[in-house]
């Protein structure tokens, strides 16, 4: 079945002449999926998951994207894609003027086309604003260093993605854990909290013997030899004995930033904020 805000959306361009009545109806009572060819476009994981399909843009053509990306807007989706480089972001803007691309983070959202989403300025731009129009709950994201700030963006992409409102806390390492403490106000009314670290790892458990939310690890590569790539991270975080704390793959900003931003979709609708239907701003 169809959802409300797909309906919605399919209804706007039949109204308004995009498409005719054959094409509306075949499109209403048609299949969850939108064979591409080369890909499969998965159209039912608002309904099913909460958030649409994300677009994994490494290894990608820009014309394999564009058309998923195409697919997605038409069904009412917001767009994100993950691991885009400067050159696939550069070929998509012209397609997509609506569209937002972080260097840093190496994402790329397009706000979804229905009237009710706000649009976002056009080009290669600096991070957005902490908060979209309609927040879905309260996400902080915490960096133990500025080496960790491109997983960081990721999460923070992701999460205002699944409309969270995201405070960001920068380089808080335990080398100086006074930071930390002054800090503190900005992740006491989270309802999840992610916290990016390499080297040892240790952030996420200090962190975790302070917050009453659930705190998502996500290790880093970043660190010398003996961190073998993040593994020596990742390995002390599973370890962690806050009991709080549960931990992504390394370099998983995404990840991170996506489960955070589930947990605070939740947490918001238990307050009766934000989304009514899942999936659908209220």
């Amino acid at each position: 079945m169809m959802h409300r805000s797909q309906l919605k959306n399919l209804a706007q361009k039949l109204l308004s002449g995009e498409i005719d009545l054959e094409d509306f109806l075949r499109q209403a009572g048609g299949g969850k999926t939108a064979d591409l060819g080369e890909t499969q476009v998965d159209l039912d994981r608002t309904r099913r998951c909460g958030f649409p399909e994300v677009v994994f843009a490494e290894g990608k053509t820009a014309s394999t994207i564009e058309k998923i990306f195409s697919a997605l807007l038409d069904s009412g989706a917001e767009v994100l894609a993950t691991r885009m480089s400067v050159e696939q972001a550069e070929a998509l803007l012209p397609k997509f003027p609506a569209g937002r691309y972080n260097p840093i983070g190496r994402t790329f959202r397009i706000p979804s086309q229905r009237a009710d989403i706000p649009q976002k300025r056009a080009g290669v731009s600096s991070p957005p604003a902490e908060c979209d129009a309609k927040s879905q709950g309260r996400v902080a994201i915490v960096t133990a260093g500025t080496s960790d700030l491109p997983v960081a963006e990721e999460a923070r992409e992701t999460a205002l993605w699944t409309g969270a409102s995201v405070a960001m806390v920068h380089d808080v390492g335990v080398a100086g854990p006074h930071r930390l403490r002054e800090n503190l106000p900005l992740l006491e009314d989270a309802d999840a909290v992610v916290v990016v670290a390499g080297m040892e790892g240790a952030l996420p458990s200090v962190v975790g013997g302070y917050v009453s939310c659930p705190v998502i690890g996500v290790p880093t590569s970043v660190g010398y030899g003996a961190s073998f790539g993040g593994v020596a991270a990742l390995l002390a975080m599973l370890n962690s004995c806050a009991a709080n704390v549960s931990v992504v793959n390394i370099d998983a900003g995404f990840k991170g930033g996506y489960v955070a931003g589930l947990i605070a979709q939740n947490a918001a609708r238990a307050r009766g904020e934000g989304r009514g239907e899942r999936g659908e701003i209220a």
